[in-house]
């Protein structure tokens, strides 16, 4: 609601641009390659880790290893383990060859469906 004033008042100011003016600050130093690269590593050791544990490990503040985690890796947190969201090539090509496996058999032997054994977890 803030910024929707603002650019109220801009606009009534006869200014068109919506864009925020440049802000000083310092640069940040968390989030550099060698970080980025760096906590990957950490998490592909040991996918139970916490965002604390990276902290004390890398060096940089909670909310930077935060936005390294999400941001610039694309992970997300899943029962305190940090999982990639989306597949990679390899893992989506893989499915493929077991999902065409399956119709194979399927097509191939009328009692296939019959030797599948279905349940949950519990």
């Amino acid at each position: 609601m803030t910024q929707i004033k603002e650019w109220y008042n801009r606009f009534k100011q006869a200014q068109t641009s919506v864009e925020s003016k440049p802000q000083s600050g310092r640069p940040s130093t968390s989030r550099n390659e060698e970080f980025v690269e760096n906590v990957p590593r950490i998490v592909e050791n040991d996918h139970r880790i916490t965002i604390n544990e990276i902290t004390e490990v890398v060096g940089i503040s909670t909310g930077s290893v935060h936005t390294i985690l999400t941001e610039d890796l694309a992970m997300r947190q899943v029962s305190a383990k940090f999982v990639p969201k989306l597949l990679v090539e390899h893992q989506k090509q893989l499915r493929l060859e077991i999902a065409q496996d399956m119709l194979d058999y399927a097509n191939s032997d009328s009692d296939f469906m019959k030797t599948i054994i279905i349940g949950d977890e519990t």
